[in-house]
């Protein structure tokens, strides 16, 4: 593949996030270099006006598609608030009284996407569909809406159908399971020891509903899960993510959690693990926070799209999935 093509298509896997209100002039650069989109955080936001002028300056740079992404669970994880914007409780609270849970679930992705959608918001990273099986977990918990799998499985599944139904893609978190850790993947390299068996009873429950109802993307979790794959957590495990694909049929794009999280950065050589992620079979790189690593991703993953280390039809499959994300949500 020649150079130039091979960058553009580097590009194209990744997700940036930027500092500040307006868009840097590099960060501009790398979208117009084919980069999928840019994710926005509290850091990016004033008011609705700023930040619907940033993602209008944002799909303004090329002709294609660019999309806009911002992690809007509800709770506490909520990066834009204040007019315009309803502060909800923890998901969990949807989860406690089961009457009707499933009917205000779907109302609640109904309202993020009236709010976001108008906006110049693409992309929601939410739904949580980690199951809460762990009191210890410090980063989960109250995102999750339940205990029970195949309650997180119903509210779920609810929520992903309003959110869409709004025009806003949904993405359902973090595969093949956040729940039972005791670390934050933020801070540290978490393990699990589950088997299988155990995946199917609990964790991949949720998902399962998810593809169901026709999820738009799932994230993948930075998470060893030691009795299937000792050595590569999920984002980079073939084995794992093929379980989405494979045995439940998932379709839609994959993407990683931020790949800056040290339970990449400080246990995987940087930019390298990208190109493990991408075989692996993500289609989307959250690189959300420096710039420098950005463009070394892109260097990287070019060198090994021309080399073919990357195969070409991985990137094709990637690309393909990215369009057909784009044609219904990006606008």
């Amino acid at each position: 593949m020649r150079t130039e093509l091979a960058t553009k298509s580097a590009a194209g896997f990744l997700m940036i996030g930027f500092e500040g209100e307006t868009l840097p002039p590099r960060t501009a650069e790398i979208l117009r270099q084919g980069a999928f989109g840019a994710i926005l955080f509290a850091r990016n936001f004033v008011d609705r006006t700023q930040v619907s002028h940033l993602c209008h300056a944002i799909k303004s740079l090329d002709d294609r598609p660019i999309a806009v992404a911002v992690d809007h669970e509800g709770g506490r994880v909520q990066r834009f608030r204040g007019p315009g914007f309803t502060d909800t409780r923890a998901m969990r609270d949807l989860g406690v009284h089961p009457e009707g849970a499933e009917e205000r679930a779907r109302a609640l992705g109904q309202l993020f996407a009236a709010e976001l959608r108008p906006l110049g918001i693409d992309i929601d990273f939410a739904p949580v569909l980690d199951v809460d099986s762990n009191p210890a977990n410090p980063v989960i918990g109250e995102r999750s809406f339940s205990t029970d799998p195949y309650v997180v499985a119903r509210l779920g599944a609810a929520f992903i159908e309003g959110l869409q139904a709004g025009g806003v893609a949904a993405c359902g978190k973090h595969f093949p399971g956040h729940g039972d850790t005791d670390i934050d993947s933020h801070l540290a390299l978490p393990r699990i020891g589950h088997d299988l068996a155990r995946l199917r009873r609990v964790e991949l429950v949720p998902f399962e509903a998810s593809v169901k109802a026709h999820v738009a993307s799932i994230m993948t979790s930075h998470i060893l899960f030691t009795a299937l794959d000792a050595d590569r957590p999920a984002t980079m495990s073939p084995r794992l993510l093929a379980l989405l694909r494979e045995e439940l049929k998932f379709d839609g794009v994959l993407v990683s959690d931020d790949l800056e999280m040290k339970a990449i950065a400080e246990h995987f050589p940087m930019p390298d693990a990208a190109i493990d992620a991408v075989v692996a079979g993500c289609d989307v790189l959250l690189a959300c926070h420096t710039l420098a690593l950005q463009d070394a991703m892109i260097e990287t993953l070019a060198k090994a799209i021309h080399d073919e280390r990357i195969p070409a039809e991985r990137v094709l499959e990637a690309e393909v999935r990215r369009a057909q994300m784009a044609r219904k949500f990006v606008r």
